[in-house]
């Protein structure tokens, strides 16, 4: 038997695509945060929140109104920010974006609510 270096048996059991979604941005193959740092609160909510939270789909509080995210907020940002990371009701964790850093949750709520 031949002995194999670890980067055979990588190139050997390699995935052979990727699942690429209309309108996603490209995969640049690193962690959530980009070469140019973390990814600011409105770029995660264009891109993973606007589908729910533009229209109030399920119930989720619409952008930068306040009735919506007054009684959320009375809660405390650190409980508004857990159940946006850990998900609540009908919303996912982390609204889908499985690779945004705590940081960037909560930079997409600060966007959400910058304007009540």
């Amino acid at each position: 038997m031949v002995p194999q270096d670890n980067s055979a048996i990588k190139d050997r059991i390699a995935p052979i695509g990727k699942v690429k979604l209309a309108g996603a941005t490209p995969d640049t193959g690193g962690s959530s945060a980009g070469a140019s740092g973390p990814r600011s609160g409105e770029a995660v909510y264009n891109r993973f929140c606007a589908a729910c939270h533009t229209s109030g789909v399920l119930g989720s509080p619409k952008i930068n109104n306040a009735a919506d995210w007054e009684p959320r907020l009375a809660q405390g940002m650190d409980t508004v920010l857990k159940h946006a990371i850990e998900g609540y009701n009908a919303m996912p964790a982390r609204g889908t974006c499985n690779d945004c850093s705590d940081e960037e949750i909560q930079a997409a709520i600060d966007y959400m609510t910058a304007e009540i």
